[in-house]
């Protein structure tokens, strides 16, 4: 993805590890005129979403960090999901800003990420010169995944289940990539499959089975508990709620609210796009997200 990557390990003020990565030298200092570009992916998700955008704006020449929240990947915290909160995992995120020397941030944000970056918006707006929102809500997932509340109704089996036979359910965790059922429900359902290969979808399922098996229902109910709608009408930084007008899992309307209630924000929806429109249609999206950032330096 990066021209050259530096991967690298940070410890937070709770000593957390965290991984991270960057297209420059740690020891380098980054001006406090330049652009640092965040990237902050979704729920049960990794940085391969945003691959086209990391290598489409390392090629522009942006300082770029990539990172991996507390409890996911290679990050530590595997064991304390407790702390695996937004206020917490954003705190982390402004402590390796910090850490860089970044005074202007831009955050990318898709799905959860959505709920991360504006988060630090509400937290830290001094240094976050603007927010690109795509596919996420700020209404709990299990009332409008899919426009129906049928998650709603299947999480607390869920739940019951992960609990009363955790063996069994990570084992289903761990193998799901395998399952052609499991893998065909999510390439029709999240993605846009004239423009997404069926093996992108595979690589992702697999990297899912590195994360805590009860990672999705934790981070499923931090969403529904994240009270961010009260605030957006507070958030002056400028924000660019994206969609895709195909979207299956979170409908057009959350895209919608969210330019409603962000006083300085545009909507732009992706025709064709499914839920990762910037998997779907890299060149349009990273075109619409250069200019944004462009007008708002």
């Amino acid at each position: 993805m990066l021209k050259k990557g530096y991967p690298q390990y940070f410890y937070t003020q709770d000593k957390t590890r965290l991984f991270f990565t960057t297209n420059f030298l740690p020891e380098t200092k980054i001006d406090n005129n330049e652009l640092l570009i965040v990237f902050n992916y979704g729920l049960v998700c990794n940085s391969q979403h945003w691959k086209e955008q990391i290598y489409f704006f390392d090629q522009l020449g942006y300082k770029i960090l990539l990172h991996d929240y507390r409890s996911h990947y290679s990050s530590g915290g595997l064991a304390s999901l407790e702390d695996c909160h937004f206020k917490q995992m954003t705190n982390d995120v402004e402590e390796l800003i910090t850490h860089l020397g970044a005074k202007r941030v831009a955050m990318l944000g898709h799905s959860m990420g959505v709920n991360i970056t504006l988060e630090y918006a509400r937290l830290f707006p001094e240094k976050l010169v603007c927010a690109i929102l795509i596919s996420g809500t700020v209404l709990p997932p299990q009332d409008v995944m899919f426009d129906t509340n049928i998650t709603d109704i299947v999480f607390p089996f869920l739940q019951y289940f992960s609990k009363e036979y955790p063996t069994a359910f990570k084992k289903i965790w761990d193998t799901s990539y395998m399952n052609p059922l499991a893998r065909n429900i999510i390439y029709k359902g999240g993605f846009n499959t004239s423009k997404v290969s069926s093996e992108f979808v595979e690589i992702y399922m697999k990297k899912i089975s590195e994360l805590p098996q009860d990672i999705l229902l934790h981070l499923l109910v931090e969403m529904k508990n994240h009270d961010i709608i009260n605030d957006l009408e507070k958030i002056k930084t400028p924000c660019l709620v994206m969609g895709g007008d195909k979207d299956k899992v979170i409908p057009n309307h959350l895209q919608l609210l969210l330019h409603q209630r962000l006083k300085s924000s545009e909507l732009y929806i992706i025709k064709e796009g499914s839920h990762v429109p910037q998997v779907d249609f890299p060149e349009t999206v990273n075109q619409r997200i250069n200019l944004f950032i462009q007008q708002n330096l």
